[in-house]
This record gives structure tokens, sequence and C-alpha cells, in this order.
């Protein structure tokens, strides 16, 4: 049953709207405002502020790759141009997003997107065509699966598919594989494909059997895929579209009547099984939000609804153009996607000229249960982004089992890994230290697919270019709530 705006209007006046609606949902729940300031460095006990919250400041590194707080250290677990796959050829370049799993006899198993857009001639270390891998032999991306033993030294990397095109954000299931997908809409005959693309596709890590003869999955649509997560309770998928003119959508799957999830299950669907929607926002008085970047205070609820969406396999027009700008939300770079605290936590990167009001990163909750959005993080627009310590562009993300979040900057200028309390209070955790640029014009990549492992000891991370996987452990503590 829908929730209606009169529905939602009703509900706001009786809980007095604003966060209260939401209840208590985990991180960041009380934030008090932009979670641009961050607390300065130095405290008395050597933590970021004094009080036992962050690790203290970041500590220059030698090597030019990573700096970290005092007491923390990395590993390179992977390296383009320097590691090799198990056949012989080199990591594939482009890191991006990242999900961890339980290998066998304490490993871990990591499963690494690689962002590579276009022919493979444009690319010097694309994702290598294995046999019985490959979708369409023309694309240059797809995934590695790297795995790393106990004593956190790596063991072996190999193809999981190959012949795809710009795996982003993707996501992990409760059933133990990897969902990734496609930040294109190429079709057959563009860019040199040979095949259509924006498409799904799934990744066994603990079968290389089970990825034979790569299927996309067409019923959760085709468009410009980032990130995914699974309601594991309902069922249902969460998807994010990282795309302009116009914006970005936010999209459920519901799955067919009597389907049951699980390994390969979602192989077996027809094109037009289940129901794909966009979501529609409308606030506290009934009003239809046109675009999240509406939202200027953390602790602003929305109401939502979804809406069918006509023909998910875009064959003559993009999803999101299908839609009037009545008829859905929008957001600019919708991007990774966490589930924890029985919701889905939504990142929106940015906001520019294309956008009704500007902003530097958005995190959302979204509420299956009470059918509620809730901004928890709003970064203003960064008026320095050189500058360390200022923060900008929220990419990929993750929730720590140390409390609050764990973000990727994709912005401006000088890039990190950044915590974020349940309060809202940022603390640093990794600087990327490793200029592709040069001296007098220095830059630096992306940080991408923060994860932990599954024991919570280790903090994997990317740098996208030129292509690293690091691992970073040291005294991982809870961050506590301001008193």
């Amino acid at each position: 049953m829908p929730l209606t705006r009169r529905d939602f209007a009703k509900r706001s006046a009786l809980t007095g709207a604003g966060v209260a609606l939401a209840g208590s949902v985990g991180v960041l729940a009380t934030a008090p405002g932009a979670i641009g300031e961050e607390v300065p460095d130095g405290g008395p006990d050597g933590t970021a502020d004094g009080t036992g919250i962050g690790y203290g400041p970041l500590v220059t590194d030698p090597d030019g790759i990573l700096a970290l707080p005092a007491g923390f250290s990395y590993r390179i677990i992977t390296r383009t141009g320097v590691t090799t796959l198990d056949s012989g050829e080199s990591t594939p370049s482009n890191h991006d997003g990242t999900g961890t799993f339980e290998g066998h006899r304490g490993t871990t198993l990591l499963v690494n997107n690689h962002e590579l857009k276009g022919p493979r001639a444009d690319w010097p270390h694309p994702v290598p065509l294995a046999e019985g891998l490959v979708y369409d032999p023309a694309a240059s991306g797809g995934c590695t699966v790297v795995e790393v033993a106990k004593d956190g030294s790596p063991v072996g990397e190999w193809v999981g598919v190959a012949g795809t095109s710009t795996n982003c954000a993707g996501g992990t299931t409760p059933w133990g594989t990897w969902l990734t997908g496609e930040e294109t809409e190429d079709k057959a005959g563009e860019h040199g494909m040979t095949k259509d693309h924006g498409y799904v596709f799934e990744v066994d890590p603990h079968d290389r059997r089970a990825g034979r003869d790569p299927k996309p999955l067409k019923a959760l649509g085709r468009y410009a895929h980032e990130a995914v997560v699974v309601d594991p309770r309902r069922g249902h998928l969460y998807l994010t579209e990282d795309a302009s003119g116009p914006n970005g959508l936010f999209y459920r799957w519901t799955p067919p009547h009597g389907f049951r999830h699980g390994r390969g299950q979602l192989r077996s669907l027809a094109a037009d099984s289940g129901v794909l929607e966009a979501f529609k926002c409308f606030d506290s008085g009934g009003r239809f939000v046109d675009d999240l970047s509406r939202a200027t205070k953390t602790g602003t609820v929305y109401g939502v609804d979804w809406v069918e969406v006509p023909d998910r396999d875009a064959r003559k027009v993009s999803v999101r153009k299908q839609f009037k700008d009545t008829e859905v939300t929008r957001a600019r770079k919708l991007e990774g996607l966490w589930w924890a605290d029985g919701g889905a936590y939504v990142v929106s990167s940015y906001a520019r000229d294309e956008s009704p009001v500007q902003h530097d990163g958005q995190v959302w909750f979204y509420d299956p249960r009470r059918r509620t959005l809730t901004l928890k993080v709003l970064l203003g627009v960064n008026p320095d982004p050189s500058r360390d310590g200022a923060l900008d562009g929220p990419d990929n993300i993750t929730v720590s089992p140390y409390g609050g979040l764990i973000i990727a900057e994709d912005g401006e200028g000088v890039q990190h890994l950044f915590g974020a309390t349940d309060d809202g209070r940022t603390y640093p955790i990794a600087r990327n230290e490793l200029n592709i640029g040069t001296a007098s014009e220095p830059e630096f990549s992306e940080f991408t697919g923060p994860v932990f492992s599954p024991d919570g000891r280790t903090l994997f991370a990317n740098i996208q270019e030129p292509g690293l996987m690091l691992a970073i452990t040291g005294p991982w503590k809870r961050q506590r709530r301001q008193r």
C-alpha cells in the first residue's frame, strides 16, 4: 500500500515532523548540522580532540602512498602493473567498489570492481578475457576476486567476470555473492561495444564455475548503475543511478511472488520479472520534492512513494528520461549504498548548477518500514578543496563495526577516507599521498571501496588510479558520542 502525501502529512503533524519521525536509526541520527566541521587535531589524550573521538592526526607516509594515524599501518594487496593474476596478467586498473567474504581456513575473499569504460585498446591493463567468463569481448571492465590469508598476506587473484563496462560501486548479497553494476548506457555499436551495456551481473567469489557464460540481470534495469543493496527481510533490491541531464534516480526492485533469493537465482529470472520502480518524495506538508538537493538541514525527513518504470530495458529512451519531472524525485550523482540498521544509507556526492541547490555531499537513510528518507549528512560547498581537512564528494560508503560511517572521498584536491560518529562528528582515517600529477600541479585519485574484513580487524580500501588495493590495520576502537 503506497504512503500517500496526506498520510505522511498526518503522521508528521502527530510526531512534530523532523528526525523524530524516523526514530533512532543509528548512524548520524542526531547530527546537529553540516558534517564539514572536522574535529581539531592533537587532544591531550592523543586522539583527535581529547575526547576519544577518532585516532589523531595523520602521519605523512615516507613512501608517499598513504598517511595514517600513529599506530596504524597498511599493506599493498594488489597494484596495477606490479601484482599479477593467477593466470599471469597484470592486476587490472581503476579499482572501485569492493566486497568482502569469508573464505576457507580463515582467509578473506574480496571482489574488486574495475571501472574501465570503452574499448579494450583504450586501457593498458583491462580485465583479461578469461575463458568462459566474458560477456562482451570488446569491453574492458569487469571484476577480479582477491584472496588474502589470515595473516594479511595476498594469496591470489583471478577474474570473476570480464567483458563488462565501467563497473562501479556494486554491493554484497546476504547469500554471499557480489552484484556489480555497469555505470554506462552504451548499446551495441556504440563506442566499439558488441552488446548492450548498463546492466547488473552477479559474481560468486566462492565458485569460479558459477560465473561461466555471464548473464545480465535485465530485471534490474538498464541504466548507469552505481551501487545495490538487498533488504534481507523483504527481498527488495535498492539501486542508485549516477547520471545527469536529467539527474539520476533511486530505484527499488520487488521480486515476483514466490521468488526466493539465493545463489544463482537472479540469473534464472526473465527480463521483465518483478517490478522496477523509481522513488518519489514529498515533505511533511505533502508537497512534492523534485530533487534531493532541496534539503538544506540534517534531520530533514521526506515520505517516499514508488513509481513503476515503463521500459526498464530502455530500448528507446533512457529510464530516467521516461518520467516527467513532476513524477519522480531526482538527485545528482547518486553513488554509494550500504544496508544497516534496518535500512539503506544512500549517498549523493554533490550538486552543482544542474540541481536546484548546490552542496558537496549528502548521506540519506531510507527506512523501508516507515517509508521515510532522512538526511543524515550534509556537506556545504567546499571553498578550498586543496586544504587538507576540508571534505567534499562522499562516494563509496560502509558502516563501521566500531560505530558510525566510513566514507571514501571523491572530490577535488586532497582525498581522504574519513569517519563520522553517531552524533555527526568527523575524523580522518587516511589521506592519499600518491601524487599522479606533477610537483607544481599535484593530483590525487579518489578513494574507493572501503569495507571491513568479516572479522572487523582490517579496513580494505582502494586508490582508484593507478590502481591499488590496501589493507589498513591498527588500534580500532568504538567511537563515542560527544557528552
